[in-house]
This record gives structure tokens, sequence and C-alpha cells, in this order.
């Protein structure tokens, strides 16, 4: 891919994520084609300096789709039959986009980012800073094509997980569809509650307030979540409400113990969440042999997630003889040795090295 200043991308759907895209893409240097079903909503993040120019760009280098969940299948569709660059989506639910994971040129995306404030006004292009982006690679996944999405979605300080579009629905229903609707749920509540009792939401404090605040989404984008996602949003909504009745009877039966042993769990894992690693002295280089051939990066990845390693960088080092390659991956350097072991028990012989 041309790496000059006049690289070229362009948004489909010109919200309040597909503006930050364009807002972040801006900041690194491209040229940023936008298109959006409300023309409105296109001149505003022009105006609003998230695009270059409105339209539809057949010579990008890369599209990202960036509309609601229900439309992202049919434009990927268009996009990859008109033009010859990379495509790759925003939507939270992967199940409807399988029929395309085989095209060498999409590789499928999730940035599990966002905001209260509505629309293009409320992109800004540090959306994804410190942010978890989500990347859907099948093991046929061509690899130049993850690693130049992977490497765009970093520069906007987005940390990469790569997930497997099968795994990928039934985990954002647990981490973030389920927790909105149960924000939802908790604030309809507290405003039944509110028609009672006058003074029941000017009681709410910071708990209440840091519980809910994913409620003051976009509602517009939920209902086709929810129709994509529905069968693993109604099994998380079904573990949710048997965890309540578990709780309900623990307080019930007045079993302080039982109790504390659930708010001690909670509060383990809670400190538990991962941090990004920020200082290079803090990482060790994996290096790992790998056959020199397509979709060799998307088992290796695929096993960083489920050893929960985050890998901060990564390049490729072609043999110029034979059939293999070197793999080098920076990681933080608690986490080698976890690495290191979950990489050699699924058949591969890395290595470990500190970096001076």
């Amino acid at each position: 891919m041309d790496t000059s200043e006049s690289r070229r991308a362009q948004v489909i759907g010109t919200g309040l994520i597909g503006g930050s895209i364009g807002l972040a893409l801006r900041a690194q240097g491209w040229h940023v084609t936008g298109s959006d079903d409300s023309p409105e909503m296109a001149q505003r993040a022009l105006v609003l300096g998230a695009l270059d120019v409105i339209g539809f760009d057949e010579s990008a280098d890369v599209t990202f789709v960036a509309t609601p969940v229900g439309a992202v299948l049919d434009q990927a569709q268009f996009a990859l039959r008109s033009t010859a660059g990379l495509v790759t989506d925003v939507g939270s639910v992967k199940a409807p986009m399988l029929s395309l994971m085989s095209d060498p040129r999409f590789v499928g995306g999730h940035p599990m980012a966002g905001s209260e404030l509505d629309g293009v006004d409320g992109a800004r292009a540090d959306m994804f800073e410190g942010a978890t982006w989500v990347l859907t690679p099948i093991d046929g996944t061509d690899d130049s094509a993850f690693a130049t999405i992977r490497s765009i979605v970093t520069t906007f300080g987005a940390s990469v997980l790569a997930i497997p579009p099968s795994r990928h629905d039934s985990l954002v229903a647990a981490v973030s569809h389920v927790p909105h609707l149960t924000a939802a749920t908790m604030m309809r509540l507290a405003s039944e509650r509110s028609e009672e009792h006058r003074a029941v939401l000017r009681l709410a404090a910071g708990g209440f307030r840091d519980m809910t605040r994913i409620s003051a989404g976009q509602p517009g984008i939920w209902p086709d979540i929810c129709a994509e996602n529905r069968d693993a949003i109604v099994d998380e909504l079904g573990r949710l409400i048997d965890a309540l009745v578990e709780v309900r009877e623990i307080i019930e039966t007045d079993d302080r113990n039982g109790l504390l042993e659930v708010l001690e769990s909670a509060r383990k894992a809670r400190i538990a969440l991962p941090a990004r690693v920020a200082r290079p002295e803090d990482l060790v280089e994996i290096r790992v042999t790998i056959p020199d051939q397509q979709g060799a990066l998307a088992p290796i990845f695929t096993l960083a997630t489920d050893l929960d390693v985050s890998i901060a960088d990564f390049e490729i080092a072609h043999s110029l003889e034979g059939n293999e390659g070197v793999l080098i991956l920076l990681v933080d350097m608690t986490l080698g040795d976890r690495f290191q072991t979950g990489l050699t028990a699924a058949g591969y012989r890395p290595t470990q090295h500190r970096i001076e």
C-alpha cells in the first residue's frame, strides 16, 4: 500500500464512529472521502473536518464501513465490488458478515468506543485513544490485509485484539450489549420511581450515574443490534437474570458470607482489568517461526487474545530461502512467559528476548 501522504481512505457512514475515524485518518495524513445516507450528515462531517470531500472514492486504499449494523453487509459488499482496496467495518455484530470473511480484502473490525453524544458532532480524533479495537480474522485471512488494518487502527491509539467471528458476538453481548440494556433498564426503573417520589433522581449519586451513563447513547442503533445478535443477547440476559436471582436469595436468607464472596469476587475481577503497556522498557520480544504463507497470523493473534496477552507491535522477517519466516512480537514482559508457554503448547517454537 502507498505510504506517502497521498494515501486515500473513505468512510461510509459519517456518524459518531465514522466521523471519528475520518478525523483520526486525516490527523495521520490520509485523504478521506465520505458518504452517508443523510446528505446533511455528510455535509456536517465535511464542515467539521472529518472529510476532505463528499462522495465515493473508487481508488481508496481502505474503506471503513461505519453504518448501522443492519446496513453493513450491503455496504461492505458494494465497497469490495467498487474498489480494489481493503475493506473493514466497525459493526458490533459479526454473524451477518461471515459470507465476506473469506474475501482476502475484507477484515472484520469493531472498535469498543463510543460516546453519549449523538452523530458526527460528537466525533473526536482521539475517540479511539486507549480503546480496544477488535479484529475478527479467520484462518484464511490475508496476512497483509490483517497487518495493514491493524497498523492503521493502532495509529489511532487503539489496542488491537484478534477474536474469531464465531466467538465475537457472544463476547460482545456479555461486555457491551447486555450492559447497555441493563443500564437502560435501571434508568427506566429510576425514572418510574421518580414519578412517585420526585427526589429519586436527585438522590442519584456517582455510582448510579456511572452505571447508567451508557444509557444516554443513541437509541436508534439498538433495534438493529438486538435483531442481528438476538441469540447471544438472550443467552447473556438469561445468565444475568440467574445471577441476580442468586443475589436476591443471598440477601433474602441473610447469607452474609455468601454476599461478601460475591462482592469480593467482583472487586478482584474489577481491579484485575488489564491496563495498557506504555513504556518500551516494560516489553519483551517474542520470536516465532511461522510458515511463509497466507493465514499464518490469525491463529497466533487469536491465541494472544485467549491468553489475555496484548501485542504492542509486531513485524514479519521473511526468509530469502525456504518456506518459513519469523514473526517478532512485542508484549508486556510480565506476560512473556505466559505467551511463550501458550505458543509452545500450540506447537510453535517461540523464543523470548529482553529489549536492549
